[in-house]
């Protein structure tokens, strides 16, 4: 299966759980996320933390906020720790704005987005993102209505970025990633935390092609080797791919695949931390679906496989389990640093390999030389 066609695989997928699980359940109450129905509805009420940790939190993030960059330079660690233990949800929208660098942006930018807007854009791209606009969180208050707002302002956000970037242009797996911020903070916000987050935490991951997707996918097989080697030999065994699993994982950053209260923990840490919180929750969710022999043994070839990763345990993506396991991984920064760089030079050489000057032969030797069409593998970091 190409890498494209797995890209669309994912999309397909996602749509039909959402579309199953939505007529399975539909009530006529939001819950506490604003979901009426669908694979993120959580009727019972949160178990919490008490009121006055909760006022103690808020405090401490808004002296935070009031001294962003001296923290941000000076005390790192403070930030880092306070995003783990999870950000209040009073702050959390200004929180993201300042981890990603939106404000900046924004601040550097003030109009940009409102031009943007009234830029034509490009009429494929336009297209293409109204498709899509109905299958983001449909069952979500904020874009349950045809035509609402939530859904004018997804549109908003989505052309903006195809015009300030037509490079890429639009991408499907942007506008996921683009409707779970807009739940979060006005449209200009929303705008400028995607331009941030596509551009920097997932660089190169929107570009044709998708080569940095390929190369970090390789990145979280030779991890799991280190951290769950029993899943490493079944995944090889079975041929079975990071790009035929974690495809969607990475590209939309597990927004269509955690629990609301799960990715809302991740997302604080991802902000702050970068995308190595992505690959330390899919090395987690491999481990936790994979890891007990039974499940390998139920999942005796690829097939049976990639079902069990499309549907992992329910205890395995929960808030708790999925925080603490991420946290007690052992892996240190030099681990990610060793793994990007090699397999960075590893497609290096492949691509090297395939683009040598073809050599001068003696005339009596005829060689025909077939190059491999790809292009030049991308070096962002992870």
């Amino acid at each position: 299966m190409s890498l494209q066609k797995s890209v669309k695989s994912a999309e397909d997928r996602g749509e039909q759980a959402d579309n199953a699980s939505i007529c399975s359940s539909v009530t006529t109450q939001p819950d506490r996320h604003g979901f009426f129905g669908g694979a993120q509805y959580s009727p019972e009420p949160k178990r919490t933390v008490s009121p006055s940790t909760i006022l103690k939190r808020e405090q401490k993030w808004l002296r935070m906020l009031d001294n962003w960059e001296a923290f941000m330079s000076r005390n790192y660690k403070k930030v880092r720790e306070r995003c783990r233990k999870g950000i209040p949800a009073s702050v959390r929208p200004k929180a993201w704005l300042y981890l990603c660098g939106g404000q900046l942006l924004l601040d550097k930018h003030p109009h940009d987005y409102e031009e943007l807007l009234r830029a034509p854009g490009d009429p494929k791209c336009m297209d293409d993102i109204r498709k899509d606009l109905h299958r983001q969180f449909p069952y979500h208050e904020m874009f349950i209505r045809e035509e609402g707002l939530g859904q004018q302002e997804l549109f908003s956000v989505l052309k903006a970025y195809s015009v300030l970037n037509p490079k890429v242009g639009y991408f499907q797996a942007q506008a996921p990633v683009a409707a779970f911020l807009l739940m979060h903070m006005p449209a200009v916000q929303a705008f400028w935390c995607l331009v941030s987050i596509s551009d920097k935490y997932l660089s190169g991951y929107y570009n044709p092609g998708l080569e940095v997707l390929q190369r970090d996918g390789d990145i979280l097989h030779a991890l799991l080797r280190r951290t769950a080697p029993a899943v490493h030999r079944h995944l090889l065994r079975h041929k079975v791919e990071p790009v035929l699993y974690a495809t969607e994982w990475f590209l939309c950053a597990l927004t269509r695949t955690l629990p609301w209260d799960s990715l809302l923990r991740v997302w604080d840490c991802f902000l702050c931390e970068g995308v190595k919180v992505l690959f330390k929750a899919a090395l987690v969710i491999l481990a936790g679906t994979l890891g007990p022999a039974r499940a390998r043994r139920r999942a005796h070839g690829l097939c049976e496989t990639l079902e069990l990763l499309r549907h992992p345990p329910p205890a395995v993506l929960a808030e708790d389990y999925l925080l603490q396991h991420m946290q007690r991984l052992a892996l240190t920064e030099d681990d990610f640093e060793f793994e990007h760089q090699r397999q960075t030079a590893r497609r290096r050489a492949l691509h090297d390999r395939r683009y040598l000057p073809t050599p001068t032969y003696p005339l009596t030797h005829t060689h025909t030389h077939t190059l491999a069409n790809s292009s030049r593998v991308g070096c962002s970091g992870s």
